[in-house]
Order: C-alpha cells, then sequence, then structure tokens
C-alpha cells in the first residue's frame, strides 16, 4: 500500500487466491480502457438486419432489374432481405407468375446470397434470401478467375 501510495498509483487485486496477486496500477485509466475495449468490440458486432423488398407479379422488366440491383445492395451490406410478392384480386389464381418473378430475383443475386425460407400464404408469397459470407463470396470469384485463365 505503502509502495502504491510513493508513486501515486493504486493497489489493484487481480486474484484472490492464497496469497493474494496485486498489482500496481493507475485503476482510473485501466477502467478507461477497458470500456474503450468494449465500445470497440460492440461496433464490430454486426446485426444482420431483415430488410424487406415488396414485388408485384406483373411487375415490368424496369422495375424488376431496380428491385435487383436494391436487394444486391441490401445483401452486400450483409442484410438478411425478405421478398414480399403479394397478389391483387385475380392474380391470386396465377401463383407461377408471382413464383417466376421471385426465382428471377434470387438467380440474379445467386453468387451473394442463398435462400434460407420460404412461406406461401393466402395472397402473398415471401422469400427469404441469406447473405453469404463475403470470404467465400470472394474466394470463389478468385477461383473462378483462375479457371478461367
Amino acid at each position: 500500500m505503502q509502495a502504491a501510495q510513493e508513486r501515486g498509483l493504486d493497489l489493484v487485486q487481480v486474484a484472490s487466491t492464497t496469497p493474494p496477486v496485486c498489482r500496481l496500477l493507475d485503476y482510473g485509466k485501466y477502467k478507461y480502457e477497458q470500456t474503450k475495449k468494449q465500445r470497440k468490440a460492440k461496433k464490430s458486432q454486426r446485426v444482420g438486419l431483415l430488410r424487406e423488398v415488396r414485388l408485384r407479379p406483373k411487375i415490368e422488366e424496369h422495375d424488376l432489374q431496380a428491385k435487383i440491383k436494391t436487394t444486391r445492395k441490401l445483401l452486400e451490406q450483409g442484410n438478411k432481405v425478405k421478398l414480399l410478392l403479394r397478389f391483387r384480386g385475380r392474380e391470386v389464381v396465377y401463383p407461377e407468375s408471382g413464383w417466376k418473378v421471385l426465382r428471377e430475383v434470387a438467380e440474379a443475386s445467386k453468387d451473394l446470397a442463398v435462400v434460407s425460407s420460404s412461406s406461401n400464404e393466402q395472397r402473398s408469397i415471401a422469400l427469404v434470401l441469406a447473405p453469404v459470407s463475403l470470404k467465400k463470396a470472394k474466394e470463389t470469384d478468385t477461383d473462378a478467375e483462375t479457371q478461367n485463365s
């Protein structure tokens, strides 16, 4: 205790074994560095959000390409994407047209995502795309480039 007071430091018990293990350190600085580490660890954690893209079975080609572009952008950011296709009126009688649109979007983004789930409800079809990890995607790109060379 006396050595700690002479140096202007704190005596901190590290382990409560027999005999107890203690260190001389500036406790305020130590606490600050610990909270800094925790903040950095929290910042590096990525929570994959579920984002939604709404579609219609009678969507025009240009509009579909815009939706595909949006979907790809969301997947590149690491988000899961829920493709929600809604039917109106008598469109419900032709679910194959809806599945065709969803398949086209899933096919266009197959390099970035995999289909994780799908559901077919009364007036809508939902398809959830989960992003493939970026490392795996880059590895497959480099493998494809080396095979083409």
